[in-house]
């Protein structure tokens, strides 16, 4: 376990409110399941690329256009190129040719790679955001390489779902007494995808998606990888550091996902940290005199009235409390947009969809210059699962989240459905732990609705070098958006200062 200290943190406020809350720093905390034996490497210092391979060519127009509004300052300027790597199916191993697509923003001499969730933005468009909140300093040391993940963004993304088929699984309602059509939905999609897909349809996964992460060191001309990766984009990353130790440089996993290998215990989690970010966003909508009034009883009277009267969407589609719940979901994970959402809750309670669909779009709408993020999702998450359930279990399973979750516990139930028609992986994967790689700083967020401390925390007790930093607020990652966790994240990446192992950051 690391113990070193850190120094001080950065002294300019990199997001959020100019005044910064100190760091409360704990004396350190037992890691269990750890060998002591297990000591991390050194943490590598940082090196130039050397004899780099990659082509990059100007983006910055394309990209300008893929992000829409809110736009980014005009000092970034965006570069594009593609790295070739091995697609690598179960059946045909080290065959098969895939491109990944990448984004370069930065001026700096020190590339960072830069991972998303696999159901957020593509990493391209995530870390052009993400340049934009970041102070010109970290910008003159690294730049930014932000990466589509296979089966996303323009690296051949998964397509494989017919658009009513995408409606019904994602349209659980919670006043049903079963999930039946949204199983009836994935066993549609499951056939569709297998069809499309063949080979490639279980070669998207986390472990693959390290694969690629190590081509890309070479191709940038790196010995070794410093990377950030934002909700279950940490997974690829935590994955890379067991396949490839030795190449492990710099990196900050800001809210890794929970390993467990029982889903619909990792779901329940996950439901319980929606419904805490619930109130921490109802608390927010209080301090800025919002007209939402309480949340709860806002979105039972929002599917309730969609139960009664679908609305229609902007695509002719009907728009029912399934799709409205999981558009408000997803909302919670998005800490900027939660003013926009708590409109779009009061809008539809009046009848208006049109805000929740704004955040339910990416997932269900599908087009060539904006790939549905619900299928790649569906792909990469299942083929990283072995648990299948039965129908009647996933039924019975749903019922006790509905009950403990009336929010949320249907949305996130109805993921045990998705993967039921899908194939489980067949090869035996290494444990987790990367044992030898150097220190590793693990970021979580107390209320997160998409990766919940509590998963987080027992991620990170599996890694040997693992050092933790908790921020105690509130939606999806801490990184940019805590002041305290992202000086100590620029510290830990730019210096190499080291925090306290469990250090807390005050909301």
């Amino acid at each position: 376990m690391v113990t070193m200290l850190v120094s001080a943190v950065l002294a300019g406020c990199t997001a959020g409110p100019s005044v910064r809350p100190a760091v409360v720093e704990n004396d350190g905390k037992p890691r269990p399941n750890v060998p002591p034996a297990a000591q991390p490497a050194p943490l590598p210092p940082l090196a130039e690329p050397q004899s780099p391979s990659i082509k990059w060519s100007d983006c910055d127009a394309d990209t300008r256009e893929r992000l829409g509004s809110p736009a980014v300052p005009d000092s970034l300027k965006f570069s594009c190129a593609r790295v070739a790597t091995t697609l690598d199916a179960p059946d045909l191993p080290g065959r098969g040719l895939a491109r990944i697509s990448v984004l370069k923003v930065g001026t700096g001499t020190i590339p960072l790679a830069v991972v998303n969730d696999v159901d957020g933005e593509p990493g391209s468009l995530y870390t052009a955001r993400l340049a934009a909140t970041l102070p010109p300093a970290f910008l003159q040391k690294f730049f930014l390489v932000g990466v589509d993940r296979r089966g996303t963004g323009a690296s051949a993304p998964v397509q494989c779902i017919p658009g009513p088929v995408r409606r019904d699984l994602l349209g659980g309602d919670p006043a049903a007494q079963d999930l039946e059509p949204v199983l009836d939905a994935a066993r549609k999609a499951g056939q569709q995808c297998a069809i499309e897909l063949d080979n490639a349809q279980v070669a998207l996964d986390s472990w693959r998606g390290a694969g690629d992460l190590d081509e890309l060191r070479k191709a940038l001309g790196l010995e070794r990888l410093n990377a950030l990766g934002h909700g279950d984009g940490s997974k690829v990353l935590a994955d890379y550091a067991v396949r490839y130790p030795g190449q492990v440089g710099r990196v900050v996993l800001d809210g890794l996902p929970d390993p467990g290998a029982d889903t619909a215990a990792v779901l329940d989690a996950v439901a319980a940290g929606a419904q805490t970010t619930l109130d921490a966003f109802a608390a927010d909508c209080v301090s800025r005199g919002c007209s939402l009034g309480d949340p709860k009883a806002a979105l039972t009277a929002v599917a309730d009235r969609l139960r009664t009267s679908p609305a229609v969407s902007e695509d002719g589609a009907e728009f029912g409390p399934g799709i409205a719940l999981y558009a408000v979901y997803a909302g919670l994970g998005q800490r900027s947009r939660w003013p926009e959402l708590a409109d779009a809750i009061t809008a539809a309670r009046a009848g208006n969809v049109d805000g929740l669909q704004a955040f339910a779009a990416p997932f269900l709408l599908d087009s060539r210059a904006k790939p549905t993020r619900l299928d790649g999702t569906i792909a990469t998450r299942c083929n990283d699962s072995a648990t299948r359930l039965p129908a009647d279990e996933i039924t019975k399973v749903a019922g006790v989240m509905k009950g403990k979750y009336p929010q949320f516990g249907t949305v996130l139930a109805q993921q045990l459905a998705w993967c039921s028609p899908w194939p489980v992986r067949r090869e035996a994967l290494p444990p987790a732990g990367a044992a030898g790689a150097p220190p590793i700083l693990v970021a979580s967020t107390a209320a997160d609705p998409m990766t919940p401390e509590q998963g987080t925390v027992r991620a990170a007790d599996q890694m040997p070098s693992a050092v933790t930093i908790s921020w105690q607020g509130a939606g999806h990652g801490a990184f940019s958006t805590s002041p305290c966790v992202t000086d100590a994240a620029s510290a830990f990446l730019t210096d190499g200062k080291i925090p306290v192992d469990g250090t807390l950051c005050p909301a």
